[in-house]
């Protein structure tokens, strides 16, 4: 494990029993991580999080040179690409929008720079179920009305106008 890096700044666990740890974002603080570098070739950088405590804990190695050498063989091939990554992100439901909007302005600006700015984890894609989910506090559709196969009644709910529009 290496220390924090320059500029990075520690995950604050705080406990909610059950083995729930989160880290603590406020007003005045959130964990960070220094801004990406790509590793040398033959290195990598690896980031893991676990239940035991760790929090996007950083630690560098060296890709094997040798199939003589113990452990774990992974094999990349890099001339044959099998998909497109657009970006990572996560989901914007309707219990972390009611949250986020709990916040003060100050720790809701932290917080969403932590999740999408270059001092953040980057994200740059965000997922928002259409209408409820089962992390909203009511059940709800956007046209209720049945056989409306063209859509007359569609109308956007309160909760999605407030909260995730």
């Amino acid at each position: 494990t290496l220390p924090c890096l320059p500029g990075a700044r520690p995950c604050i666990p705080k406990d909610f029993g059950h083995g729930s740890l989160v880290c603590v974002c406020n007003a005045t603080y959130c964990d960070t991580l220094d801004p990406l570098v790509v590793p040398a070739p033959g290195s990598y950088v690896k980031y893991e999080s676990s239940k035991a405590g760790k929090r996007l804990e950083r630690s560098e190695g060296k890709f094997q040179r040798s199939l003589r050498t113990p452990g774990l063989l992974l094999t990349v091939n890099i001339s044959t690409l099998y998909q497109h990554v657009k970006g990572f992100g996560g989901s914007l439901s309707d219990a972390a929008a009611m949250n986020i909007l709990k916040l003060s302005q100050p720790a809701q600006d932290k917080l969403l720079r932590s999740y999408f700015s270059e001092s953040g984890i980057e994200y740059n894609l965000i997922r928002v179920p259409m209408a409820c989910s089962d992390f909203s506090v009511r059940p709800y559709s956007y046209d209720d009305v049945p056989d409306d196969y063209e859509l007359k009644h569609f109308k956007l709910v309160d909760e999605d106008v407030k909260m995730k529009v």
